[in-house]
C-alpha cells in the first residue's frame, strides 16, 4: 500500500525514522525541523496509510536496506571507541537472566567492566526488543528526583504540563517492548529504586539491566555480580587477551614470548579490566620491564569501608602507579579537569584550569595517550572525558592538593558565563544548553553546600531555573526556582523566585503548587516587611483559584478564597498596585459567584460584575504592569461573555495578547500568554471571525510549551476547523490530538469536550461511522458534562442532523428555549445555538419558525456565519433564490466553506449540483434530500 500512495519526500523521511522507533523529538533532531512538523508528518502519514495508531505505522515503514531484510531496530547505544573483549561466559549468563526477569543489575566495583558487559549485553540482546533499546548514563545525575528526566532526555521526551517526567517516560513506554539500561546508579540509589518500581509497574513490555556498585535492593531485582576478566586457566585468559589487543591497538604488538610476564601483571591487577587497560597504555613508553616494576612498588591502598575491597585495590592500585608515572603539569591538568561532568573542550579546561590553552590542549591529548582520558570527536571539535573511576580517583587528588574550591570556584564562574552566552536563543540553542547543563546542575549542587558560595550558587540556580524554562523543562525550572528562594540571602529575592516558582507551576498545570508557592512568597514578603507584595500573593491565589480551578487537585472552597481576598485587602493599605490586584481578585469573587449560581440567563448580577472587572483593569493599567493588566483582562473577558456582549469579550482578548506578545517569554508571561491565545480562539468562534480563530489557534498549537501536549495544543483548532468545513486540516490534527490524549493518559478534562465532539461530527458528516463511534467514546470517557448536553454537544449534534436530513430529531436536540440552557450556550455557543435553532424550526415548518428567526437575528447580528445562517433561513422560508446565493457567497468570505457548499445544495437545481461537488471537495458526504 505505501507504494501507491502518495507520500512526499520528507513524509519517507520520517517514516523511516519512525520505523526504527525514533521519538519525535529525535526525529526532528535528526531532520533538522521542529518537533511539531515531525507530528504533522506523523499525522498526515497515519491518515493516507490508514493506520491507527504509531506502532501500526512503524510496521508499515520500508525494510531496512542490506541482506537483513528483517532486522530490529538500531539500538539508541554509545559506539565504543575499542572493541569488546572476552567476556564470552558472562554475556551468556547475563543475556539468560534479561530473558527471565525483568530488572537485572550488574553489580560490582568500580573498573571490573559493568558498562562494557552491559553494553555488549544490549547490543546482543537487542534482537529481543522489537521497539528499541535505550541507554541512559547516570554519573551527571546525583539528585533522586532527575532520574526520570535522565531516562526522558535519552528518550526525545519533554515534559508534558499537568504530569512529572516520570509519568511523562511511562506514558511513552507503556506499550513498548523495550530495553532500558541505566548505568552508574550508584549515583542516585533511592532515586532510580522508586524510578524503575514505578516504570515496571506501569510498562509490562520494559526490561531494564542497570549497573551499579551497589544493588537497588527491591524486591524485584535479580542481581548479577560482575567478575574480574578471567585469569589463565589452561591456556585461555580474558584478562590477557585484553591487554593484548590494548597493546596491539597502541601500535605495540606484543611478542608471544612475553605471555608470562603479562599473565604476572594480569594477576597482580586481580583481573580488573581498567586497571589492565591503564596497563597496556603504558607498556608502549614503560615495556613489560617497566610495567611489572611499577606495580612491585609498595602501593598506597585505601582502608577501611566498601572500597577496602581486594578488587578496588587493584584499580587503586592501577591508578596510583599511572598517576605516579606523570609529570606534575599533567598530573595537576587531571585532578582540576575532574570538575567537569560533561565533555570538555581545551578551550573549557583550559578557563577552569587557569592554564594557557595550547598547554592544556598538549596535556590532555598525551593524557589521553595515557588511557586517562577518552577523547571525543564530533564536527564541531574535539572535546574529553574522564570515565567515571577515573575522574573519582583525581577528583581525590584535587582534595588533598587543597585545590578544590579555587577549581570548583573557576569551573561555577566558566558555567555561569556559559550559561550568560545562552540568553539569546539561537538555532544550535538547544545544543549549547545540553552541552553545559549537566555541568550547570553540579556546579549548583557543590556550591549550595558552601556557604561561602550562597551568593554564586542563588545566582546558578535562577540561572538555571530561565535555561531549563526556555529547554521546557519545566519541571526542573520549577525546582530550581524553589532552591534559589531556598538559597536567597534575603527574604525579599526569596519571594521574588517564589513567584517565578508559581508561575511555572501554573504552565505545569498544578494549582496546588501555585497555592503552596505564592503562600510561601507572601510568608517571604512579609518577613521582608513588604505588606503590600504580601497582599498581591495572597490576591494571586484567590484569582487563580478562580480562573483555573481544573488544576487543583483539592479545590479552594469559598471561605478560604474569602479570607485570602479579605487578608489581602488588610494588607494592601494605599499601595497601588497591591490594590489592583486586589480589585481584580474581588472581580473575580463576583463573576465566579454568578456563574455558578446562574441557571438561567443570568442578569443583573454578572451586569454588575463588569463594572467592577473594567475598574481592576483601569488600576491595573496604571501601574503599568502588563501581567496584572492581562489578568484583569482576562477577568473582564470572561464577565462580558456573561453579560452577552461576545464582539466585546472576542476585542478583549485582542488586547490582552498585543500586551503580552512584546513581553519577554518569561513563566508568568508565557503562562498568560497559553491562556489567552486559547481565550482569543474561543472568543473569535462566538463571534463566527473564523480567520482570527484559526490564527489564535494555531499560534497555540505552534507553541513549543505545549510540544508534548498535543491534545490541550489542538482542541481550538480542531474546533476552528470544523465549523469552517477544513477536513483535511482537521483529520491531521485529530491524529496529534489522540495520539497526545492517549500518551496522557486519557485525561478526563472537561474543556477537551468540544474538540472530541467537532472531529466526531465531522467523521459523521464524511459518513464513517466507524471513526465517528471511536470519538464518541472520546467523548464518553471525557464524562457526562452539562456542556455536552446542552451546549457545544447540542451544536455539534444539530450540524450532523440536518447534514443527513433528520429534521425531527434536529428539531427535538434544539428544542430548549436559549433561556432555559443559558449557562451552558453562553460564551461560545451561544450565536451558532440560536441560528440552528431558527434553521431548524424553517426546515421543519413549525409555527414558531418566524419568531425564532426574528430572536437570533437581534442576537447574532454581526457574526458573519451565524448571521448568514439566519438570512439563509429567512431566505428559505420566504423562497428568496437570490438571497440563497448571496448567504453562501458571504459563507465563503467568512472562511465557512462547509456552510457555503450547504446553501447551494439547499439553493437547487445547478446550484445544488456544485454544491455537491464543493462537498466531495471536502471529503464530505453527500447531503440528504430531506435536509436539502
Amino acid at each position: 500500500m505505501t507504494a501507491t500512495v502518495d507520500i512526499s519526500l520528507r513524509e519517507a523521511e520520517v517514516l523511516e525514522l519512525v520505523g526504527a522507533r525514533l521519538s519525535n523529538a529525535e526525529i526532528a533532531a535528526r531532520l533538522y525541523i521542529s518537533v511539531r512538523t515531525v507530528e504533522s508528518h506523523v499525522s498526515s502519514l497515519l491518515r493516507k496509510l490508514e493506520v491507527p495508531d504509531r506502532r501500526a505505522l512503524a510496521q508499515r515503514a520500508p525494510e531496512p536496506a542490506g541482506d537483513d531484510a528483517s532486522a530490529q531496530p538500531v539500538p539508541v547505544l554509545p559506539a565504543p571507541l575499542t572493541a569488546f573483549v572476552g567476556r564470552v561466559a558472562e554475556q551468556a549468563e547475563l543475556a539468560e537472566l534479561l530473558e527471565a526477569h525483568r530488572e537485572v543489575t550488574a553489580v560490582g566495583p568500580g573498573g571490573v567492566g559493568k558498562t562494557r558487559l552491559a553494553l555488549a549485553v544490549a547490543a546482543e540482546t537487542s534482537g529481543r526488543y522489537g521497539d528499541g533499546v535505550w541507554f541512559v548514563d547516570l554519573v551527571p545525575v546525583t539528585d533522586p528526583g532527575m532520574i526520570a528526566t535522565a531516562v526522558a532526555g535519552a528518550l526525545g521526551l519533554g515534559e508534558q504540563p499537568g504530569r512529572d517526567m516520570t509519568e511523562s517516560v511511562i506514558a511513552a513506554l507503556a506499550d513498548r517492548q523495550s530495553l532500558l539500561v541505566l548505568d552508574n546508579c550508584e549515583q542516585a540509589l533511592d532515586g532510580v529504586a522508586l524510578f524503575v518500581e514505578r516504570l515496571l509497574a506501569s510498562c509490562p513490555r520494559v526490561t531494564v539491566l542497570a549497573t551499579s556498585r551497589a544493588r537497588l535492593m527491591v524486591p524485584f531485582e535479580r542481581v548479577y555480580q560482575v567478575p574480574p576478566l578471567s585469569l589463565p586457566v589452561d591456556g585461555q585468559s580474558d584478562a590477557v587477551a585484553l591487554f593484548l589487543a590494548r597493546a596491539a591497538a597502541a601500535g605495540s604488538p606484543l611478542d608471544p614470548t612475553s605471555r608470562e610476564d603479562i599473565v604476572s601483571i594480569c594477576e597482580r591487577l586481580d583481573g580488573m579490566a581498567l586497571a589492565i587497560e591503564l596497563a597496556a597504555a603504558r607498556y608502549h613508553s614503560l615495556g613489560l620491564d617497566g610495567v611489572t616494576a611499577a606495580l612491585s612498588h609498595p602501593l598506597r591502598m585505601l582502608t577501611g569501608g566498601f572500597r577496602a575491597d581486594e578488587r578496588h585495590r587493584s584499580v587503586r592500585a592501577a591508578l596510583d602507579w599511572s598517576h605516579a608515572l606523570l609529570d606534575p603539569t599533567d598530573k595537576a591538568l587531571l585532578r582540576r579537569v575532574s570538575v567537569f561532568m560533561a565533555p570538555f573542550t581545551a578551550a573549557a579546561a583550559a578557563k577552569v584550569t587557569g592554564t594557557e590553552e595550547f598547554l592544556v590542549a598538549e596535556g590532555l591529548a598525551r593524557l589521553a595517550e595515557q588511557s586517562l582520558l577518552v577523547v571525543i570527536t564530533s564536527p564541531g571539535g574535539t572535546a574529553y572525558r574522564a570515565l567515571e573511576t577515573i575522574r573519582e580517583y583525581a577528583t581525590e587528588q584535587l582534595i588533598e592538593a587543597g585545590e578544590l574550591v579555587d577549581t570548583r570556584s573557576r569551573h561555577l564562574h566558566w558555567c555561569l558565563a556559559q550559561a550568560t552566552e545562552l540568553e539569546v536563543v539561537r538555532p544550535e540553542w538547544r545544543a549549547g544548553f545540553d552541552a553545559i547543563a549537566d555541568d550547570l546542575r553540579a556546579a549548583l549542587a557543590w556550591a549550595a553546600l558552601e556557604p561561602e558560595q550562597r551568593t554564586d550558587a542563588y545566582r546558578v540556580a535562577g540561572t538555571l531555573a530561565e535555561l531549563t524554562f526556555t529547554r521546557n523543562l519545566i519541571g526542573e525550572s520549577q525546582q530550581r526556582y524553589e532552591q534559589a528562594a531556598a538559597l536567597a540571602e534575603d527574604p525579599q529575592s526569596a519571594a521574588s523566585a517564589l513567584r517565578q516558582a508559581a508561575a511555572v507551576a501554573g504552565c505545569r498545570m498544578r494549582g496546588d503548587d501555585v497555592y503552596r508557592l505564592y503562600g510561601e512568597a507572601a510568608e517571604a514578603a512579609s518577613r521582608a516587611g513588604d505588606s503590600a507584595g504580601a497582599a498581591r500573593d495572597l490576591a494571586a491565589i484567590a484569582t487563580t483559584a478562580y480562573r483555573f480551578s481544573t488544576k487543583f487537585v483539592r479545590k479552594l472552597s469559598v471561605e478560604e478564597t474569602d479570607s485570602l481576598v479579605a487578608r489581602a485587602r488588610d494588607l494592601a493599605g494605599d499601595d497601588p498596585a497591591a490594590r489592583a490586584t486586589v480589585a481584580v481578585a474581588e472581580a473575580g469573587q463576583l463573576l465566579n459567584g454568578a456563574i455558578s449560581t446562574a441557571q438561567g440567563h443570568p442578569g443583573a448580577s454578572v451586569t454588575d460584575t463588569v463594572a467592577r472587572a473594567e475598574r481592576a483593569v483601569d488600576l491595573t493599567h496604571r501601574t503599568g504592569d502588563p501581567l496584572d493588566e492581562s489578568v484583569a483582562l482576562d477577568v473582564l473577558t470572561g464577565a462580558l461573555s456573561w453579560a452577552g456582549d461576545p464582539f466585546a469579550a472576542a476585542a478583549t482578548t485582542q488586547r490582552r495578547i498585543t500586551l503580552l506578545s512584546s513581553m519577554p517569554k518569561a513563566p508568568a508571561a508565557t503562562h498568560e500568554l497559553l491562556e489567552a491565545l486559547a481565550e482569543a480562539a474561543e472568543a473569535n468562534l462566538g463571534t463566527g471571525d473564523l480567520a482570527a480563530a484559526r490564527r489564535w489557534a494555531g499560534q497555540l498549537a505552534d507553541h513549543p510549551l505545549l510540544a508534548e501536549v498535543g491534545h490541550r495544543a489542538t482542541s481550538w483548532l480542531l474546533v476552528a476547523d470544523a465549523f469552517a468545513g477544513n477536513v483535511e486540516q482537521l483529520l491531521n490534527g485529530s491524529v496529534r490530538f489522540l495520539d497526545a490524549w492517549r500518551r496522557a493518559g486519557r485525561p478526563a478534562r472537561s474543556s477537551l469536550g468540544p474538540a472530541a465532539a467537532a472531529v466526531a461530527m465531522t467523521h459523521g458528516l464524511r459518513g464513517d461511522d466507524d471513526a465517528r463511534q471511536e470519538w464518541n467514546l472520546v467523548l464518553d470517557e471525557l464524562g457526562p458534562l452539562p456542556e455536552h448536553a446542552h451546549g457545544y454537544g447540542a451544536v455539534f449534534d444539530t450540524l450532523l442532523l440536518l447534514h443527513h436530513g433528520q429534521l425531527p430529531e434536529a428539531l427535538e436536540r434544539m428544542s430548549p428555549a436559549p433561556q432555559e440552557v443559558w449557562k451552558w450556550v453562553t460564551w461560545i455557543w451561544h450565536h451558532w445555538y440560536v441560528a440552528l435553532r431558527a434553521e431548524v424550526a424553517v426546515l421543519a415548518g413549525t409555527p414558531d419558525a418566524r419568531d425564532r428567526l426574528a430572536e437570533a437575528r437581534t442576537i447574532v447580528t454581526g457574526n458573519p456565519v451565524a448571521g448568514g445562517m439566519v438570512a439563509r433561513a429567512a431566505a428559505l422560508l420566504d423562497g428568496e433564490q437570490e438571497a440563497l446565493l448571496a448567504a453562501a457567497d458571504a459563507f465563503d468570505v467568512a472562511g465557512c466553506h462547509y456552510q457555503a457548499a450547504r446553501t447551494l445544495v439547499l439553493a437547487g437545481g445547478e446550484h445544488a449540483e456544485r454544491g455537491a461537488a464543493v462537498l466531495a471537495a471536502l471529503g464530505l458526504a453527500p447531503m440528504s434530500p430531506t435536509g436539502a
